[in-house]
């Protein structure tokens, strides 16, 4: 009895083996991949002061993955074509910025990008000449055009879109927006209508659409945002500066 007494204290606890063995089940039983298995592993392995420090910084940067524009290629040109549109200056960001390009993501990534509540059925008009009545949704009218504008890009200049100078970018953009372009199944006007359209509201809208981050569009133009009530304010004379605040703000959170 001594000697197993003995052996017993000799063998300390293997507490790395243990906890390896114990986050590689956390993260077999959630998921599979053998990269994100790295990841979960290494993260249970930090500290909890490191895992909210990533946190903190990282901020809402968590819902910036692309969904729709599965071709990196397809979404730099769409960041650089909302940014002629809605240029940074000295009034405040421009629409990369802002997060436009993930407004759009989101946006086409759901029913409104394959017009699901639409009539989709025939006649189309000819020449596709309005985007309601093309044979495309919005996300293929999207997608059709921005590969168009690379590919006039490389014809023209001997770059990809993304790449070209600025006053290059947006003689392109006029093409589209005079209908001077020759494209499938919609017109390059309509094309130009939806992506310009698009960005003003990637700019404004509630950030919970993917968009306007840190409500920075709307304090551009002091708009206050989702106020419930101006009962507070509403007997003031002067005009009362808000801080901005999101539907998200009114969720929520534990």
């Amino acid at each position: 009895m001594a000697d197993n007494d003995d052996n017993a204290k000799d063998k300390k606890p293997d507490l790395g083996r243990r906890r390896f063995m114990k986050n590689t089940g956390i993260a077999v039983g959630g998921v599979a991949g053998g990269s994100l298995l790295g990841g979960l592993l290494t993260d249970q392995f930090q500290s909890n002061e490191t895992t909210d420090t990533k946190t903190e910084e990282s901020g809402d940067k968590y819902t910036e993955a692309r969904m729709f524009f599965t071709r990196f290629e397809d979404f730099v040109v769409l960041e650089q074509a909302t940014e002629r549109l809605f240029p940074k200056n000295d009034d405040g960001p421009g629409a990369i910025e802002l997060g436009v390009p993930y407004f759009f993501d989101k946006q086409l990534a759901g029913t409104w990008g394959i017009n699901g509540r639409d009539y989709r059925h025939g006649p189309f008009l000819t020449g596709g000449t309005s985007v309601q009545h093309s044979s495309l949704n919005r996300g293929e009218v999207i997608r059709s055009g921005i590969r168009k504008m690379n590919q006039l890009s490389q014809e023209r200049f001997d770059t990809s879109f993304d790449k070209a100078e600025e006053d290059q970018q947006m003689a392109i953009l006029k093409d589209f927006e005079s209908g001077d372009v020759k494209m499938g199944g919609v017109n390059a006007s309509s094309f130009f209508g939806l992506l310009r359209d698009m960005t003003l509201e990637g700019a404004y809208s509630d950030p919970l659409y993917g968009g306007n981050r840190h409500m920075s569009g709307w304090k551009m133009k002091d708009f206050p945002g989702a106020v419930m009530s101006y009962s507070d304010i509403i007997e003031d004379d002067e005009f009362v500066k808000k801080d901005p605040v999101s539907l998200t703000d009114y969720q929520q959170k534990s």
